[in-house]
């Protein structure tokens, strides 16, 4: 069976899930590693059994067909236009790029190429998420009218060894948790016509109390608390709520969707199992519905695995660059809105993904 041959920049901690999961799919076989830190890429490579190398000779090399980019938010960008330039496919970490303009940049030079762009998450695709599609299009709720999604914490400077950029432009609770959730719901509800929101920066320094940093003080850069509603396209009014700000822990639900005839509790969309439950309006009772899909254990990489296929095989990718630059635009909408005082109005818009088939193995896409 043919396989893409794709090589990863950036071999930080995220890196790891991408490489163990990269030898399991059927679709793409990881051959190469890079990372500005070359040491740290060959120790990764050599972990792994690929090729450690520079950036620069990773994106040289014509075997290296596409690209995951799992590199820091700031240069998600760069690095995804430095590879679209080599000739490779791009898939990336969330989010597609930090600005607008660098995500539409991005989605046209891979048009003018010939190439294909891809952006995690990829946790919609998962045991989870893809049974409460299942469920809203089989009609389990009835008409979806509403939603609402949190997403609260006290941030990552306690357990991240270099949180600096969650707390700079482009992170933040929002961009760094929020596509999980918009992504989810996109696949859930379909696009986005506009939204509102409201925003702080609670704490304006920051104190890490991890290692290796611990006691090193951060400068806050963008909002920490973000409260906002989403009108989807289809007709529902969502809610999204993400903050760093949190410190006494939440109650709140993950993500539910309301329908005309019941509610879905959605799983935590950062993870790919369940549980799902579902009330269905005259019941006194919430019912836990068997997960109808696999991949419910941590299958990331998932989404550059679906991509490779669709490579190969001419179709459509689920975790595509147009979904991905809907959320960006979105993510920086609540911001907007917040400064302006007024509603965003989205200027783009996406397909919702093709579900994936039932009784597909882990590790296979179609």
């Amino acid at each position: 069976m043919e396989k893409l041959k794709v090589g990863i920049i950036g071999t930080g901690n995220i890196s790891g899930i991408y490489l163990q999961n990269g030898k399991r799919f059927d679709s793409m076989e990881v051959v190469a590693c890079a990372d500005i830190d070359v040491e740290r890429a060959k120790e990764k490579a050599e972990e792994h059994g690929i090729r450690g190398c520079t950036v620069d000779e990773l994106l040289a090399d014509p075997e290296v067909q596409m690209v995951i980019n799992l590199t820091i938010p700031q240069a998600h960008a760069a690095v995804g236009m430095k590879a679209l330039e080599a000739g490779k496919h791009v898939y990336g970490e969330k989010p597609l790029a930090v600005t607008r303009e660098e995500g539409l940049q991005l989605l046209a030079l891979a048009e003018k190429k010939g190439l294909r762009v891809g952006s995690a998450p990829d946790t919609f695709l998962g045991g989870g998420i893809q049974t409460c599609v299942k469920l809203i299009e089989d009609g389990w709720i009835g008409t979806p009218i509403g939603a609402t999604a949190f997403m609260m914490s006290s941030g990552p400077e306690s357990w991240h060894p270099s949180p600096e950029f969650f707390y700079e432009k482009g992170g933040g609770p929002m961009f760094d948790m929020g596509p999980y959730y918009l992504t989810a719901m996109i696949a859930l509800l379909g696009p986005i016509a506009r939204v509102t929101g409201s925003a702080r920066i609670t704490h304006p320094e920051r104190k890490i109390t991890s290692k290796p940093k611990f006691g090193k003080v951060l400068q806050v850069e963008t909002p920490t608390h973000i409260a906002g509603v989403i009108d989807f396209a289809s007709g529902p009014v969502g809610m999204l709520l993400t903050s760093f700000d949190v410190a006494g822990g939440s109650t709140l639900p993950r993500i539910e969707i309301y329908g005309s005839q019941g509610t879905l509790v959605v799983p935590d969309p950062n993870t790919f199992g369940g549980p799902v439950s579902v009330k269905r309006a005259g019941s006194s009772e919430w019912s836990q519905i068997p997960l109808t899909h696999a991949k419910t254990e941590n299958a990331r990489g998932v989404g550059a695995a679906d991509m490779a296929k669709a490579i190969l095989s001419g179709r459509k990718h689920r975790a595509n660059g147009a979904m991905a630059y809907h959320v960006l635009e979105a993510m920086h909408g609540f911001h907007d809105a917040s400064e302006q005082g007024k509603h965003y109005l989205m200027q783009s818009t996406c397909d919702k993904p093709a579900p994936l088939p039932l009784g597909l193995a882990d590790y296979a896409l179609d």
